[in-house]
């Protein structure tokens, strides 16, 4: 049996995880943000795994955010600031005394496709994970490439807009963690637009399906929020499919659950692809389709077992 453990900003989800994948039980908790109280609450929770799991457990895998070393060391964490230079691994396995392995929450999500979703059986594919960023996994001939940092599948961090005039002027926020992400690129942009519109009563809301829901029923301003939402995604896309050569693209993330978006993402992608000549003449011979993450909110626990049974040389050939 092996522990897995998906740290997210907001909630750390974990899980009990037999070798062939199957999630034996699971649960949810909220993450402490500070150094001390987050390792006490991953210590507890496998300690209390030990306690009361009759198989052996063989060692903890773990998925992050952030651009995370091979050895454990989280040069970035995403949001949780007091993890960036703490190698995880380390201080984990000297508390817990067993084998701990790290890895990237995008890239544990397309691993896990890899092995249990939709991406069984293909050699060559990139996911992308949609939420409050932008980030995912490349995975060649059947192996994940991480990067020679770690930071490979950081797809958030591509500038696909004209940059500010100003030449000292920061150019982040033209980047697609900041025009293609559920927040920023949905929510964010819709109660700026509906705020600037002069609208009266204005009700805003950081849901995107309500928004989605919202342009389904007319709301013109939804509807061009989304269209462009969809555009820059697809622009992001072409670019990646461009480097890459992949057999499909995994999108992943919670919206990626929902049937409306993957049609719409689909058709704006078409979309794009036509309007580069050279792309569009490749179109049905050669440019990667589009398909929903399959493993949802498990994903990322998944990932982070198979990564560690890999590590540990126990995955069959």
């Amino acid at each position: 049996m092996f522990i897995g453990i998906d740290i997210g900003g907001t909630n750390i989800k974990y899980g009990l995880v037999a070798a062939d994948g199957r999630i034996v039980s699971k649960g949810i908790m909220p993450t402490r943000h500070a150094q001390e109280d987050l390792l006490a609450d991953l210590e507890g929770l496998v300690n209390a795994y030990k306690a009361n799991t009759r198989k052996e457990i063989l060692g903890v895998g773990i998925s992050a955010p952030g651009t995370i070393k091979a050895n454990g060391l989280m040069l970035t964490a995403g949001a949780i600031k007091p993890m960036y230079g703490v190698n995880l691994k380390e201080v984990l396995e000297a508390r817990i005394n067993l084998p701990v392995n790290l890895i990237n929450d995008g890239n544990a999500v397309a691993i896990a496709e890899h092995w249990l979703g939709n991406a069984v059986g293909v050699a060559n594919y990139i996911c992308v994970v949609l939420g409050t960023g932008m980030g995912g996994g490349i995975v060649i001939n059947n192996q994940l490439y991480s990067g020679a940092h770690g930071m490979a599948g950081e797809f958030g961090y591509m500038v696909t807009q004209s940059l500010p005039e100003d030449p000292t002027a920061g150019i982040e926020p033209h980047s697609l963690n900041f025009t293609s992400t559920v927040i920023s690129g949905i929510c964010t942009a819709y109660n700026e637009a509906l705020l600037s519109s002069g609208v009266p009563d204005v009700e805003v809301t950081m849901d995107a399906r309500e928004i989605m829901a919202r342009a389904s029923n007319g709301d013109a301003i939804a509807r061009g929020v989304l269209d462009r939402f969809y555009e820059n995604i697809s622009i992001g896309l072409l670019n990646l499919v461009s480097f890459f050569d992949p057999e499909v693209v995994i999108i992943g993330g919670g919206i990626s659950a929902n049937d409306t978006f993957i049609q719409e993402l689909t058709l704006a992608f078409e979309k794009v692809q036509r309007r580069h000549d050279s792309v569009a003449f490749l179109m049905g011979k050669t440019i990667a389709g589009i398909k929903p993450a399959k493993l949802t909110n498990d994903a990322g626990m998944l990932g982070a077992v198979y990564q560690l049974q890999s590590v540990m040389g126990l995955l069959k050939a």
